[in-house]
């Protein structure tokens, strides 16, 4: 089955437990621009002389030691509750469009203006904050969009900058990528974001999500808002569709599921609803869920909310499955995975995911796949971290394309302003409204919608009829 993530927003709680790791080694930056203005950035399994240059990042390159900050769809019957809510062509191997729409890539000529020179930053290599796939998704849907138009027009050339984890190998990529002269900079999953050095250069600073509260305020444009964002929509799913007067939370008790549990209360009191929370371990047996979802459940709240991920996914629906619990619950988009549904199958029945939204056909959804593919034959890579990177890269491409399409000259600042105006097109490939400072409290982020899907009885996720599009904004603290 193929199940499209529309935006994999809440894997920063999977991570932000990590925050402070990693050592203070300096990392050295390399180019990897391409020589071919058409092909700026490499496909990361085919990777070749004419696609990069000699001094590209090389995973078995001497600079690649992390502890030196190497840089370089179908829908079912019935939505979990009682009472739900309310001419083609194809050229070589580009999806199908319909003739230059006005958002869309695959139609368009190879990039072959002025080339653009954009850095990113992305922590990899450290113990439990090694995100390579940030880098090599976002090259794939780089090399993807130079075939397919650039930024508006102008061939994408990456700088990747691998910080460690830490504030000095952060700050030492922005020293870096702003001595290479590059016009913008993308933050993978940087911890320490070199900020006041990207400000002090003049540089704009775009990321796939905040992770640390000071994220929210810096001078820096997040397509989505993180956490944050994410346990709104859970509460606006809770008021909205559930109607829902208690919910009961289970989570671990480290540092990331804490976050991710605050922002989740502070909605949850924001809409007036009443709530426990149980703690459990990060690692549990089947057992010890079935007593965390037991004891949630005792005061027979509305609704369930799992802040587990990976094997905690598992747990937990198998929990409620076994314990025979009927009572909707909900989690975030790290369990819709395959990964975790392949194995759990109908024990997923009456479970909703935030930031999911069934697979389609339409031309961006066909895009967002083949940015992801690589090249392996088992089609796109999914709903992994690396789907963030594409998402911001295919964003900041639309509103590229539009300045273009005005007559208005493509960099970063120019871009940075349509994301703040509130006239940029929808995020990619989902359409969420991007409007940068919207909610003033939190000046960066630009995204505060999101889908929710849901396990259908075939067995695939389908979007919850009547939440495509989930503002957290009423919601938030």
């Amino acid at each position: 089955m193929t199940r499209t993530t529309a935006l994999v927003i809440a894997v920063a709680m999977t991570f932000t437990a990590a925050c402070g790791g990693g050592d203070d080694a300096a990392p050295e930056t390399t180019a990897a621009p391409a020589a071919s203005p058409t092909t700026a950035a490499a496909e990361p399994d085919d990777a070749t002389d004419d696609a990069v240059t000699d001094d590209a990042v090389s995973d078995e390159g001497t600079n690649d030691d992390p502890a030196n900050g190497a840089t370089d769809e179908v829908a079912g019957d019935d939505p979990p509750t009682e009472e739900p809510a309310g001419d083609d062509s194809s050229t070589d191997d580009s999806p199908v469009a319909d003739p230059e729409p006005a958002d869309g890539f695959s139609w368009r000529a190879p990039a072959d203006g002025e080339p653009i020179l954009i850095g990113m930053v992305n922590t990899e290599g450290v113990p439990g904050l090694d995100f390579p796939e940030m880098r090599t998704d976002l090259d794939r849907a780089v090399a993807y969009l130079n075939d397919h138009g650039g930024l508006g027009g102008r061939p994408i050339v990456m700088e990747h900058c691998r910080a460690a984890g830490s504030p000095d190998s952060s700050q030492e990529c922005a020293q870096s990528l702003t001595g290479k002269g590059v016009d913008m900079v993308l933050l993978g999953l940087d911890i320490f974001p070199g900020y006041t050095t990207f400000s002090a250069a003049g540089v704009p600073v775009f990321g796939a999500l905040p992770i640390l509260p000071s994220d929210y305020s810096a001078d820096a444009q997040f397509v989505t808002g993180g956490n944050l964002t994410t346990m709104g929509v859970i509460a606006a799913i809770a008021v909205e569709h559930i109607g829902a007067q208690s919910v009961g939370i289970v989570s671990a008790d480290n540092i990331g599921a804490n976050t991710s549990e605050t922002d989740l209360t502070n909605a949850l009191t924001a809409a007036g609803i009443d709530y426990v929370s149980i703690k459990g371990g990060d690692n549990e047996t089947d057992a010890g869920f079935q007593a965390l979802i037991r004891e949630a459940a005792a005061g027979d709240p509305d609704l369930l909310v799992s802040l587990y991920s990976d094997a905690g996914c598992i747990g937990a629906m198998r929990g409620r499955a076994l314990l025979g619990i009927d009572t909707p619950a909900i989690s975030t988009a790290i369990c819709a995975g395959s990964d975790v549904l392949d194995v759990v199958g109908d024990d997923a029945a009456g479970w909703m995911f935030v930031g999911v939204g069934e697979s389609d056909d339409s031309m961006a959804s066909i895009e967002f796949e083949a940015m992801l593919d690589d090249g392996s034959g088992d089609g796109a890579s999914g709903a992994g971290l690396g789907a963030l990177a594409v998402t911001m890269i295919g964003t900041l491409a639309r509103v590229a394309n539009m300045l273009a399409a005005d007559g208005v000259a493509v960099d970063g600042d120019a871009i940075a302003a349509v994301m703040a105006s509130g006239d940029a097109p929808g995020s990619f490939p989902n359409g969420e409204t991007i409007h940068c400072g919207v909610v003033a409290a939190f000046p960066s982020v630009c995204g505060f919608s999101l889908p929710v899907g849901y396990y259908t009885d075939d067995g695939d996720v389908a979007t919850l009829p009547g939440f495509d599009s989930v503002s957290a904004i009423d919601y938030l603290p």
